[in-house]
């Protein structure tokens, strides 16, 4: 039998402590040290049973693990990472993979030339619904993908905001929230060729966007809209209707995404699947509606159980620093899109 993997974790806020209890139901993997020179950290290391450190490299050294989940800020995720790379240890890093792209390009070469892995925690590619809907669009199911609308609308309550960096410019939902949606809209329609986009602040007034209107143009030719606001009394989020974290009271019945081609239609999360029942029959003809199924699972064990073989060696990592890199590029194509009123095209790394 292999023995365990053993995981640090730098950062024990409220990812770090996600990880942690998923950990703590995997046998391929267990928990080794805890890095974080918060005051709390040192009593959550105690109750876990393991060493606690202040400083990652200090861990790195004394500890000596064979992987490392970085859950540290973001502003602190590239520098982290590289110095798990230069020791020689397979990082998850949480998303985003990074907050600018020369720095993300700098931990794609480091981990290219060192061998040493990277996974990004976009744990949202590892949901057995989304995994199924992608099988069918790469099976043809919708045949060829013309649009598609992705909707992002909730209500942050203002308490949110007591905490300042949240009304600070570069905190708003694009990095935030929707770097989310758009990973999973590059996973499942392909590659951005360029994007438009409105950004706006007059709900709260804040350094940054409230609500934002965004044009996709994918590089396989369809069309995609991702509308989001976080001062929207709605039900169509992913947070609100995928049922993922139990925190959020789940609209079932509400979709987030809607994917249509040639040859049908998906609604995600609900996985139902709209086609004629002959070819060649049009919009006076029936619609037939297939409801599609998976298998449930936990994203974020999944996604551990995942770096545990690409710890290993056994696997590629299904988001790599570059792939993630591609995520960020395209937040601040939309970025850009939004301040210059102009197309832009995703920087490519």
């Amino acid at each position: 039998m292999t023995s365990p993997l053993r995981i640090a974790l730098i950062g024990a806020g409220v990812m770090g402590r996600q990880h942690h209890q998923h950990l703590q139901n995997l046998t391929e993997a267990q928990l080794c040290a805890i890095a974080d020179p918060g005051p709390q950290a040192a009593e959550f290391a105690a109750q876990c049973g393991v060493a606690h450190f202040t400083e990652h490299r200090q861990m790195l050294a004394a500890a000596n693990p064979e992987a490392v989940i970085v859950a540290n800020p973001n502003a602190l995720h590239v520098s982290t990472a590289l110095d798990c790379i230069a020791a020689g240890v397979p990082v998850l890093l949480e998303k985003p993979v990074g907050v600018h792209l020369d720095e993300v390009s700098e931990l794609v070469t480091a981990s290219e030339r060192s061998g040493v892995p990277v996974l990004v925690g976009h744990h949202r590619r590892h949901n057995p619904l989304i995994v199924r809907a992608r099988q069918l669009i790469a099976q043809g199911a919708l045949g060829r993908l013309t649009t598609v609308t992705a909707l992002w609308q909730v209500h942050k309550p203002d308490s949110y905001y007591d905490i300042a960096w949240r009304r600070e410019a570069g905190a708003g939902m694009l990095l935030t929230n929707l770097i989310h949606d758009l990973d999973l809209l590059r996973h499942l329609c392909g590659e951005v060729r360029q994007v438009q986009a409105v950004t706006n602040n007059g709900v709260r007034g804040f350094a940054n966007e409230d609500s934002a209107a965004v044009l996709l143009q994918f590089e396989n030719g369809a069309l995609g809209s991702l509308t989001g606001s976080d001062a929207a009394v709605a039900p169509w989020s992913w947070e609100l209707t995928a049922g993922e974290n139990p925190v959020y009271p789940r609209q079932a019945d509400q979709p987030c995404y809607l994917l249509a081609g040639t040859r049908g239609a998906l609604s995600i999360p609900q996985l139902k699947r709209w086609h004629y029942a002959e070819a060649g029959a049009g919009w006076h003809d029936p619609l037939q509606q297939v409801q599609e199924h998976f298998d449930a699972g936990e994203a974020l064990y999944r996604q551990l159980q995942h770096f545990v073989q690409v710890a290993r060696g056994q696997v590629e990592p299904l988001v790599s620093a570059a792939d993630a890199g591609r995520t960020l590029a395209l937040v601040e194509a939309i970025r850009q899109a939004a301040e210059s009123g102009q197309a832009c095209v995703p920087e490519t790394l």
